[in-house]
């Protein structure tokens, strides 16, 4: 068993609302006893505003489905973070009316499966949760997970995972502030929280991305960019959005501000290139409202065409700024493998592909249907989707602007029929609306891509009650480190 780091353990907060002890309990690891993991002291038996602190011993029973350790305590089923299922703990409880706040004190009885993070900022950081498992650990722990939402509607395969879990990320962004020295400093926010953590590598963004952020953090003093502070509304640069082709090698950074007057954006854009020639785009992107959204309306390109190009399932897309494209792009063949195997085209079909985006699984399965209907709700997708179509001399397909489910809804009423829909929704899945357009549509198979099996789980119930069956299920590990998990399924008309 590895030891914590010299600069001590440093677990997170988690707010529990009380839970009776008669409440689901999920064990999705072995237990195994192990060496003792001392974590950082924390006071204990004292007041905290109103909260009164306490110490407690605990025994991890499971896992929730975000990673959780569950504990029991006074009658009440608890979470803590960064706890593995048979280790014995010293936990810091306080509690806050109904609610109680539980924090990982230090491990006493280890498991077999705690392994010491790669990452110096694990324990601050919300960005991965499941550092502190070995590799074996998180795929046993993500196929648990998707087994025991799926098992209503059959035995899901095992999932497809990564040989090498890190440096995955095509896309990252990087926030700047000021530390109490007022040096600027660039990273991610803490967890639960806006308390910006100084860090200098990601290590699951690709590293030529925070290699470019730090540059231009040591560029903004002599440039006099200060950072946007959100508190006082005042300063200029807000993030730092880097898009990298893991195929093509193409790089867009995209320097998101608070105001549209850039100066010295000419200078600024030369000292960049100079020191990163593999920079291919650069723009600027006008946030000036008070939101966590971290691109605002207003674009600009400073370099390049304003877009960079990337290989998918043998086929080139070109990827905007505001466009979503996978963020693995190795995982997302598998998983596009797998869901124009389980649509079964031979080569007639009418597909629709719901919530396109910039039109990747429809151009795709443009190679095996008759036809394919893009719909997507996001104008600047369409227009990326049209501008791939062609590219990729795709003659067999048609993106259009608007909802996905009253496109369907009208092509119901004037008869037409669609034999495959692929649906790609958000995390927050299908609206009603959505689903009975695609019932009263009745196509002959759904496949469905999700990047959030509870609401998945949520849809597809409402299928099966409408004259569906689900035929398979394959999740996919698209985000190693963290708790998600991507999962497509195969649903057909009974």
């Amino acid at each position: 068993m590895n030891k914590s780091k010299k600069n001590g353990y440093k677990p997170g907060k988690t707010r529990n609302q009380s839970k009776k002890t008669n409440g689901k309990k999920r064990s999705a690891l072995t237990n195994q006893k192990g060496d003792k993991f001392q974590g950082k002291p924390s006071t204990t038996n004292k007041r905290r505003g109103n909260k009164k602190s306490v110490t407690a011993e605990v025994t991890c029973t499971g896992l929730t489905n975000e990673g959780k350790g569950i504990v029991q305590w006074k009658g009440k089923q608890l979470e803590v973070d960064h706890l593995l299922p048979g280790e014995t703990a010293e936990i810091t409880l306080s509690t806050s009316g109904r609610y109680v706040n539980t924090e990982l004190k230090r491990v006493i009885t280890s498991s077999k499966d705690r392994i010491e993070p790669m990452c110096s900022y694990f324990y601050e950081c919300g960005g991965c949760q499941l550092q502190h498992m070995n590799e074996q650990a998180q795929e046993g722990f993500k196929q648990q997970t998707i087994d025991d939402l799926m098992k209503p509607f059959g035995k899901p395969e095992p999932i497809l995972t990564m040989d090498h879990p890190y440096d995955y990320r095509n896309k990252s962004h990087t926030t700047f502030g000021l530390n109490t020295e007022r040096q600027i400093i660039g990273g991610l926010y803490a967890q639960n929280s806006h308390q910006l953590i100084s860090m200098d590598r990601c290590l699951i963004h690709d590293p030529k991305a925070d290699e470019i952020w730090q540059t231009i953090k040591d560029m903004m003093k002599s440039f006099k960019m200060q950072p946007y502070n959100e508190d006082t509304g005042r300063g200029f640069l807000r993030h730092v959005l880097v898009k990298v082709g893991k195929v093509s090698g193409e790089i867009m950074v995209v320097l998101v501000v608070a105001s549209p007057i850039f100066k010295g954006s000419n200078n600024f854009v030369k000292a960049l290139r100079k020191a990163h020639p593999e920079i291919t785009t650069i723009l600027m992107n006008v946030n000036n409202r008070d939101t966590s959204m971290v691109l605002g309306g207003q674009e600009k390109v400073l370099f390049g065409k304003g877009t960079i190009t990337d290989t998918l399932c043998g086929m080139k897309f070109d990827i905007s700024a505001k466009s979503f494209y996978q963020i693995n792009p190795l995982q997302t063949e598998k998983l596009y493998a797998k869901a124009i195997e389980m649509a079964q085209l031979s080569g007639s079909e009418t597909v629709i592909d719901a919530y396109c985006g910039i039109g990747t699984i429809g151009l795709i399965a443009s190679q095996k249907a008759g036809k394919v209907i893009g719909v997507e709700l996001n104008k600047d997708a369409v227009r990326d989707a049209i501008r791939n179509s062609k590219r990729n001399g795709v003659k067999n397909a048609r993106f259009y602007q608007g909802d996905s489910g009253e496109f369907m809804m009208e092509m119901a009423a004037r008869g037409e029929k669609a034999d495959v829909v692929f649906m790609d929704p958000p995390r927050s899945g299908s609206d009603e609306a959505f689903l009975s357009s695609l019932v009263k549509l009745k196509p002959e198979r759904i496949v469905y891509v999700s990047c959030n099996p509870v609401t998945q789980v949520r849809d597809m119930r409402y299928l099966v009650q409408n004259g569906y069956k689900v035929k398979g299920i394959q999740p996919v590990d698209m985000f190693p480190q963290t708790v998600h998990v991507e999962n497509v399924a195969e649903i057909v008309l009974k």
